[in-house]
């Protein structure tokens, strides 16, 4: 009891020296955006610009280095400072970066970046669109939402008793965060204020409120598209998919609009023609430097090799693996096997795939003249299933690759033929295939009167459901025609 009692003295001391230390940083400021008081004791706006600054490069580099082609950049600054202009802090800096990636995503760091990917940039149709995007970061910005976010995390770890959290200097703790914990979602609360702040600037701006509600209808089409076609449930998102980070609904749009107390233009802007000829030839999809997916074929002219999987398999090529899987819960993971560079590769697979999975049955073969070996182990499954996992790691010039193979144990032997191909159909390029392959492109064509839905679709150079890919690019209904003398965009090879 003595014991206990000291204990929880202890800690109830800590918790008051806590709470002294708070109220010692007056650690609540007026938010210029709202004119309420938040709590922001533990980030300054001098460690937010430099947290952005380090953080900066950081985050270019994670998605694939900044995108450049069209002038695109200068245009989205152009509509990015027109919105900070007219925000509660017009005379700060702002820096908008195109990111080089396909994926559709918009986040914002601390003291003023603001990046939007050329994923979504394709997606959007209008100025509007564009613009209610754009002004949803600034918005987060200009709030100072993630130093509320930043001192509530060291609030809570000082009064769980982590007090010396608190007695770091300047940003490079901060820094320490990383990049990723930008990426994360807002608070709920801070969402509904950043689309608040908005639709305040873009209706500030002469542009079409509406463009968000119209935006958020093609972002919600575009993740079940997308879902569809990896093989998930069609309300299923990935992590870096724009409605994982910024989870929204029509009806909180709707009363972000009402909240923002903002009059609308008579004739509110869309800029459609300026924004469609900015866009007219950017990459659609993978960029050259990440692989090209094609139907049930990879390429990757760069690092010259070539693949097939099985019919039936849905590829997807993310930053750090091509993945593919089938109906049937089969999987198939190919990734880079730096660890293998320099060794003999049986070697590799017996001491240096992994720490807690033992492959067996090694042996090394010939892919298309390139040394190669494989093996096996059976896993249990996070489902509870057991799975037979086989590896295949092939040297290929001065890297190493390797294929992860993973069927349910029940179905081995009805997978090892497609499997074995797929292995298999490992090489390098042709002359020839270094230079037919590029990437996809955004066109933009005008809708006429003696066109109809199959003019447009059997353009797509998409390599699957290019019907549903024209509907969700285009904001249209599924077989719905485009109106007459509107822009449209296709995807060409």
């Amino acid at each position: 009891m003595g014991w206990l009692f000291h204990r929880t003295t202890k800690r109830f001391v800590t918790t008051l020296g806590a709470i002294g230390l708070i109220a010692g940083l007056a650690g609540c400021s007026t938010n210029r955006a709202t004119g309420e008081d938040s709590f922001t004791a533990f980030m300054s706006p001098d460690q937010e610009k430099e947290v952005g600054a380090q953080e900066h490069p950081k985050m270019v580099q994670e998605f694939g280095g900044s995108y450049d082609e069209k002038d695109l950049p200068r245009y989205v600054t152009e509509i990015g400072n027109k919105l900070a202009a007219v925000s509660e802090a017009p005379d700060e800096k702002f820096t908008f970066t195109v990111l080089d990636s396909a994926v559709i995503n918009a986040f914002a760091l601390p003291g003023g970046y603001v990046y939007i990917t050329r994923g979504l940039a394709a997606l959007a149709s209008n100025e509007a669109e564009l613009a209610g995007v754009l002004a949803h970061e600034i918005g987060h910005v200009v709030a100072r939402h993630s130093a509320q976010r930043y001192s509530r995390g060291v609030l809570t770890q000082i009064l769980a008793g982590g007090l010396s959290v608190a007695l770091g200097s300047g940003a490079s703790e901060i820094v320490g965060v990383g990049a990723n914990a930008y990426l994360t979602s807002f608070s709920r609360e801070h969402e509904f204020e950043a689309d608040m702040l908005g639709v305040r600037y873009i209706t500030r701006a002469g542009y079409d409120p509406q463009g968000m509600a119209s935006f958020l209808k093609k972002l919600r089409a575009h993740s079940h598209l997308q879902a569809k076609l990896a093989g998930r449930s069609p309300d299923d998102i990935d992590q870096f998919d724009f409605m994982a980070t910024h989870p929204r609904t029509l009806d909180r749009i709707e009363q972000a609009q009402k909240a923002a107390n903002v009059t609308v233009s008579a004739n509110p802007e869309l800029g459609t023609v300026r924004y469609m000829t900015a866009i007219d030839g950017i990459i659609y999809g993978d960029g050259p430097d990440n692989g090209y997916v094609r139907g049930t074929q990879f390429i990757h002219v760069p690092l010259d090799f070539r693949f097939e999987v099985p019919e039936g398999f849905s590829m997807v090529n993310q930053p750090d693996a091509v993945i593919a899987q089938d109906d049937g819960g089969a999987q198939i993971v190919f990734e880079g096997a730096p660890k293998a560079k320099g060794v003999r590769l049986d070697q590799y697979l017996s001491r240096g795939f992994s720490s807690k999975i033992a492959i067996t049955n090694i042996e090394n073969i010939d892919i298309d003249g390139q040394e190669a070996a494989t093996g096996y182990a059976d896993v249990n499954m996070k489902s509870g299933t057991k799975a037979r996992l086989r590896v295949v790691v092939i040297r290929h010039g001065e890297n190493a690759y390797q294929f992860l193979f993973i069927v349910p144990l029940a179905n081995v032997d009805s997978y090892n033929v497609a499997l074995r191909r797929t292995t298999y159909s490992f090489r390098p390029l042709t002359k020839q295939e270094q230079q037919k392959y590029h990437p996809l492109r955004i066109k933009v064509r005008a809708m006429n009167p003696e066109y109809n839905l199959a003019t447009f679709i059997d353009q797509m150079a998409v390599p699957r459901e290019p019907a549903d890919t024209f509907a969700v690019l285009n904001g249209l209904e599924a077989g719905q025609l485009p109106a007459q003398g509107s822009l449209i965009k296709v995807v060409i090879n």
